[in-house]
């Protein structure tokens, strides 16, 4: 891919942290870029069906992305975590992650000629920094909850490099977001798989998300689990999609029996919900699936 030009800057957009972090794998000293707020710098717009808040550009401060500055990455071994991980894994979680050095390298290069964290953060790093964190990821432990935060990346890493799709339409990143969105679905599949099972817990997670301005919870997972089967779930096998989509309605059908809008239940995601649910029934109906049990 071709090397994009740095998004210009604004120095009152963010600011670096008074502490040097050390990064636990190769010990590389480095400051953690942060958004500044107030000011009018955000400009809350739409909430859309995927629970991503989007903003306005202002006419000050032009375009921000607070989602590029939520990972922490190491500029040098390119070791990426959710900034309350980066520091606390275990040795052996971090062994595995620095074997695969190289493996990120090249990971990265495939998607872009160049990625620099040692600078202020542009949107194609931020895009980078979620796929990063995706690959590291994989080599840590369940009992810091992996699976749930590979699941996070993905969805992220799917707005960002869908953002860099629509700036930049002759590279491949919308192909890139497209896979991205079915990762997510994978693994936000599997999250739940293992969570009910009691092999992976995810009540540890921090923030549910999916995006920064508001924690959606639990519920907020199984909604975002039944909106990506929807839209990127596979249609090749028809009747194994009748059945996802069934079990779907049925997890969104249970949402909807625990009533009024609450701090856990957010009317928005309620609202969104129930868009899908009507959604899903019509699909199902097409199909000549649904039962009147709910």
């Amino acid at each position: 891919m071709a090397v994009l030009k740095k998004d210009t800057k604004n120095p009152t957009i963010t600011f670096y942290s008074k502490e040097q972090i050390g990064c636990p794998i190769c010990n590389t000293k480095f400051k953690r870029e942060e958004l500044m707020s107030g000011g009018g710098r955000m400009i809350a717009g739409n909430l859309t069906d995927e629970l991503r808040r989007m903003y306005e550009p202002s006419a000050k401060y032009g375009e921000i992305h607070p989602l590029v500055y939520s990972v922490t990455v190491c500029p040098k071994c390119h070791y990426a975590a959710f900034y309350q991980d980066f520091r606390v894994l275990d040795k052996e979680s971090l062994d595995k992650i620095y074997t695969a050095m190289q493996e990120r390298y090249q990971a990265i290069k495939r998607l872009f000629t160049k990625v620099d964290f040692s600078s202020a953060r542009t949107l194609s790093d931020g895009a980078a920094s979620y796929y990063l964190a995706l690959l590291c990821y994989e080599k840590v432990d369940t009992k810091f909850s992996p699976t749930i935060k590979q699941a996070l990346c993905s969805l992220r890493a799917a707005w960002l490099f869908g953002d860099l799709g629509k700036k930049y339409p002759e590279e491949n990143y919308s192909y890139v977001s497209d896979l991205m969105y079915r990762k997510a679905l994978f693994f936000y599949r599997r999250a739940i798989e293992l969570e009910s099972t009691g092999k992976e817990m995810i009540a540890n997670l921090k923030s549910f998300g999916p995006d920064l301005d508001k924690n959606y919870g639990y519920d907020g997972v199984l909604y975002i689990t039944a909106l990506l089967e929807y839209k990127y779930g596979s249609r090749s096998d028809p009747d194994k999609r009748r059945e996802l989509l069934t079990a779907q309605r049925r997890a969104l059908a249970k949402m909807f029996g625990l009533g009024k809008s609450t701090k856990s239940k957010p009317g928005p995601l309620l609202e969104h919900a129930r868009a899908l649910y009507d959604n899903l029934v019509a699909e199902l109906q097409d199909a000549g699936e649904v039962d009147e049990d709910e």
